[in-house]
């Protein structure tokens, strides 16, 4: 199925290679300690992605999902140290409320204004999504100046 903004066509699934759980616990540290980095990472505000990155270069863990058995954000809601709202959500609402900034300042850039349509766009959909999985409250709606507010206190 083709990308909906660009006209390329993109791969499904990722094809990570399977490692062995013998390399794994060499140099790693156990699964316990693991979930205390982790925990310990988000409390000092690392984003997820650099969580991974984190455990992948210093602590030899190359996957999370295939040391762990489920996914980076499943450990950390067992550990209640997940934010209000989903990451990739969050980073949406950063680039919206930057877009308009820079908009607010330049009226005729007609590029940045396509672009913060498309990511409004974005915003709207996943809004929608999360409704439905209950990561949003059901009346939470998209409010340019509620977002500002969400962005500067996160």
């Amino acid at each position: 199925m083709a990308r909906m903004h660009t006209g390329k066509h993109g791969k499904s699934k990722s094809r990570k290679p399977a490692i062995e759980n013998a390399v794994i616990q060499e140099n790693a540290p156990s699964k316990e300690e693991a979930v205390k980095l982790i925990v310990g990472y988000a409390k000092q505000g690392m984003h997820h992605a650099a969580i991974g990155q984190k455990l992948r270069d210093e602590h030899n863990i190359p996957y999370v999902k295939q040391y762990f058995g489920k996914r980076l954000y499943e450990v950390l809601e067992e550990n209640s140290v997940q934010g209000d709202l989903p990451q990739d959500f969050l980073d949406l609402l950063k680039s919206a409320v930057k877009l308009r900034r820079h908009l607010a300042k330049n009226k005729n850039d007609k590029h940045n204004r396509t672009s913060l349509n498309r990511i409004e766009s974005k915003i709207w959909r996943m809004t929608k999504y999360y409704k439905r999985t209950g990561a949003l409250p059901v009346d939470w709606k998209y409010d340019p100046e509620k977002a500002a507010l969400i962005v500067k206190g996160s």
